[in-house]
């Protein structure tokens, strides 16, 4: 028999979880907990679990003003025709013990995600006051400067997901990439804010806006990204990849890659257009990075791109990484517009393109780029290698480029 003041406990604790969750039909509204168990901070994943499991399918999940603290991974697949609302603030729990062991993988390069949606006809929106704090300076902290750490998690994937629209949310200091979309089609995702800063010696490391992986029609605009790493980066066999109206710091700005690793598995990367593009402080602008493999990259638009103090604006290269077997890629490069590209390098090279000598680039094309050194004084260079019809590109190559030219410089070459 159970004491009278462990049955008024457990009354208590049942009607406080209770009372975070109403359900009205098919509408489902989450109000965040305000106190834990034992002095411990609460955990809302649960009632959030439980709102999407009741009105995921044809329903609408509203989470209400407030701060929504996620202790566990969520995995929510086969979602169907559900408007999602999110008003307040969800912050991942500090625990990296429990996300390293329990993030979910999502196959690409053993990344692993803390939340997974999946399904179709899916809307979730921020309204300008959703905000996802990932308290990445934990991570940034622990992982000390390192690269991919297994099992850090990707704030939030898009799985097998088809007709999805996210608009309006806020991200500061997410704990890996901010946003992955694999195996989707037609997704949309507009007026974003992501904001990965680190406050300490330790540097964020991998919190890319977004990459997209066998996917196709995704739509991306009105985004602004600081993040230390690939702002917009779309990898392999992605198709129909649209990007405008970005600004990106601290970033890779806009890229293509890396794909073509492992080098016997071909990446296709197809129609892929960004346009109105502000890269500020950055490592690149406007570039394609790929591993000596094998596929194809093809039919590819960078136009009205701005550069702002960018180390290497424009970079393309057969080998990332590794500087080898740079002239034997299979991976040929066609049919890459660069137009209305202008603004300013760090140093004095304006553009570095080396392409494989076994799959030369063919179709290359500038129109109207003008990129001017920082210190106003250097003559800008673009050197180049491997480029069918150079001569009718546009590109007003000085030099040739290395095989092993680097995807960052530290000074004037």
């Amino acid at each position: 028999m159970k004491s009278p003041f462990l049955l008024s406990t457990l009354l208590a604790l049942a009607g406080h979880a209770s009372a975070a969750l109403n359900v009205t039909g098919s509408t489902c509204t989450v109000t965040p907990l305000t106190e834990g168990v034992n002095g411990k901070e609460p955990d809302d994943t649960p009632q959030i679990l439980d709102a999407f499991k009741q009105c995921g399918n044809n329903g609408k999940v509203i989470l209400t003003e407030g701060l929504f603290h996620v202790g566990q991974v969520m995995d929510l697949q086969n979602l169907q025709n559900v408007d999602v609302e999110i008003h307040g603030t969800m912050r991942w729990s500090s625990d990296i013990q429990y996300w390293l062991r329990s993030s979910i993988g999502v196959e690409y390069a053993q990344r692993s995600t803390a939340w997974r949606i999946g399904g179709q006809d899916i809307s979730i929106r921020g309204f300008g006051k959703a905000l996802f704090d990932g308290q990445g300076q934990l991570w940034y902290d622990q992982n000390r400067g390192q690269s991919n750490q297994n099992g850090r998690p990707i704030s939030l994937t898009l799985w097998h997901a088809k007709n999805v629209f996210i608009d309006g949310i806020t991200w500061t200091q997410s704990q890996f990439w901010h946003t992955f979309i694999a195996y989707s089609e037609n997704i949309t995702m507009t007026n974003l804010n992501m904001n990965a800063t680190s406050n300490s010696q330790w540097s964020t490391v991998n919190t890319d806006g977004t990459d997209t992986w066998n996917s196709k029609d995704v739509f991306i605009s009105n985004w602004t990204v600081t993040c230390g790493d690939d702002c917009i980066a779309v990898k392999g066999n992605s198709t129909n990849i649209q990007v405008s109206n970005v600004h990106c710091y601290e970033s890779g700005c806009a890229t293509i890659g890396s794909i073509g690793n492992p080098s016997n598995v071909a990446d296709y990367v197809r129609d892929v257009t960004f346009d109105n593009i502000t890269c500020t402080h950055s490592s690149n602008a406007a570039w394609i990075k790929t591993y000596s493999g094998t596929g194809l990259v093809k039919n590819v638009t960078f136009s009205n791109i701005r550069a702002e103090d960018v180390n290497q604006p424009i970079y393309v290269t057969s080998c990332i990484y590794t500087a080898q077997g740079c002239d034997q890629s299979r991976l040929p490069i066609q049919d890459v517009r660069w137009v209305n590209v202008t603004g300013t390098s760090r140093y004095n090279i304006a553009a570095a393109i080396h392409c494989s000598a076994s799959s030369p680039c063919s179709g290359f094309s500038f129109e109207n780029v003008e990129i001017t050194p920082l210190d106003g004084s250097s003559t800008p260079k673009y050197l180049c290698s491997n480029i069918q019809g150079e001569d009718t590109s546009g590109i007003p190559c000085t030099g040739t480029c290395p095989a092993n030219w680097p995807q960052q410089l530290s000074g004037n070459r």
